[in-house]
């Protein structure tokens, strides 16, 4: 299926990369071939088994990242290539590369700037760890409640994005919790997005997963937490104030009882208390207003920022330097 088809859009394809030189090469060629006329980037992220080597060799334009961690690659993978459309997928040989196409033409029908592709296993179910598949639903579910949206695969490595998504993401993250940084993103700025069903394979014998279950777990909860603190400051803030307040309050209440009943205060410590926590609360009430104008204006910037890149058009592609 010929690229150019899609509207004269240009797509790229861009596979991170790590110690994967038993796939990369079957995974260029899937691509190519769901693909024919897209540029094809990897992106090695310091590889000791000679990954780079088979992907040049593969035919691939291949771009070399010293920082380890999957969120240093995609920095720099967005950073680097020039494109319409992206097309992004881990390069370990576990998805779909021919349903590139129908998450491409989703893109463009509904006027879409992501498309997750979900992941559906199929094999005998190694391929999906009952630990990565029971984690997956629980974060996927703590960024639903907390940032709303609709997502069902949040951790999916799968995705097509457009330009202007891409050109405005700031890409904080260094680890795995670069797919959650990804979909708060969309769902702050509200960019459109949908989901389309993929397969999800077995890895071949003799390569490995790079993901822990229980080290990258953490590290994603963690970012959803610091992601939480930095996008809704208010709520939190206030949260802790009103705290600070109904405590102030039920330790207030017995010394202004006994000043009325007797004209003394005998509890000066716990008067004193009291007071700081009202103070300490007032503060923490203020910071919650000065930090929502904070987020706000944040917000504000950048979404004139995405509005500022025009949406999927006709672009020429080329990599930068």
């Amino acid at each position: 299926m010929s690229t150019r088809l899609y509207r004269g859009n240009c797509v790229a394809v861009i596979l991170p990369c790590f110690n994967e030189v038993l796939v990369v090469a079957s995974v260029i060629e899937a691509f190519r071939a769901a693909l024919p006329e897209a540029d094809i980037y990897v992106f090695d992220n310091a590889s000791t088994d000679g990954t780079a080597e088979a992907a040049v060799a593969a035919g691939a334009t291949v771009r070399r990242v010293t920082q380890r961690g999957k969120g240093n690659v995609v920095r720099r993978m967005f950073a680097d290539v020039e494109a319409d459309i992206y097309v992004m997928a881990d390069g370990d040989g576990t998805y779909d590369a021919g349903q590139s196409g129908a998450l491409v033409n989703k893109l463009i029908a509904e006027g879409l700037d992501m498309v997750v592709g979900t992941r559906k296993p199929v094999g005998d179910g190694a391929e999906y760890r009952l630990g990565h598949a029971w984690g997956n639903r629980l974060l996927t579910g703590m960024a639903s409640r907390v940032f709303g949206g609709g997502f069902t695969d949040m951790l999916s490595g799968y995705r097509v994005l457009s330009r202007r998504f891409v050109k405005s993401f700031p890409a904080l993250s260094k680890g795995f919790e670069i797919e959650t940084e990804l979909t708060i993103h969309a769902l702050e700025l509200r960019a459109p997005y949908g989901e389309l069903q993929t397969a999800y394979s077995s890895r071949i014998d003799g390569s490995v997963s790079k993901l822990g279950t229980i080290r990258d777990g953490l590290a994603i909860l963690k970012s959803l937490v610091r992601l939480y603190v930095r996008e809704r400051p208010r709520q939190l803030y206030s949260f802790i104030a009103a705290g600070g307040v109904i405590c102030s309050l039920l330790l207030a209440l017995p010394v202004v009882y006994e000043f009325f009943e007797t004209g003394l205060v005998t509890r000066l410590p716990t008067a004193v208390l009291a007071g700081l926590i009202m103070i300490a609360a007032v503060i923490t009430g203020a910071t919650a207003v000065i930090m929502d104008s904070v987020v706000t204006g944040r917000a504000e910037a950048k979404r004139l920022r995405y509005l500022d890149i025009p949406a999927v058009g006709e672009r020429s592609c080329r990599t930068t330097p």
